[in-house]
């Protein structure tokens, strides 16, 4: 899996279209608007836009600034899997805010972990990475960060 690779850059080099996205998401979020469609249209951006960048493009405050990450986990359905990603977590600074496990089917299990990273002693990247290593998960993979 290739390691992506974090910029922090200003704003005003880069095209205005990413800083629409962020305000489509905000609209999106704060209910304003009712849909996408609705979301992009409001800040003149097309719909096709707003889903090509909306994973990869955010907006740093000082109150959450690399605090929160969600990430993304494929389990195998066998006993102790689970309580090893929390370990490697919790070893590595991760606070854990939530956790959703769906049921398992075909031997598999869908979780979804809310993280408080402002303590986290690696780079997310090397995080994941130590969690695609762990034997019996696949997928691993950062969802959201802010």
């Amino acid at each position: 899996m290739p390691s992506k690779k974090y910029l922090l850059v200003d704003k005003c080099i880069l095209p205005d279209y990413y800083e629409k996205v962020i305000e489509a998401r905000a609209l999106l979020s704060s209910g304003k608007v009712k849909d996408v469609s609705e979301a992009a249209k409001s800040v003149g951006i097309s719909r096709s836009t707003y889903y090509k960048y909306k994973d990869y493009v955010f907006a740093l405050n000082s109150d959450t600034e690399c605090r929160k990450a969600i990430i993304s986990l494929t389990l195998s359905h066998k006993a102790g899997i689970l309580s090893e990603v929390l370990s490697v977590l919790s070893e590595n600074g991760a606070n854990i805010l939530t956790i959703t496990q769906n049921l398992p089917i075909n031997s598999r299990a869908h979780v979804v972990v809310s993280l408080d990273i402002s303590e986290l002693n690696m780079d997310i990247d090397h995080l994941i990475s130590a969690l695609n290593d762990i034997k019996g998960v696949s997928g691993a993979k950062l969802v959201s960060i802010e």
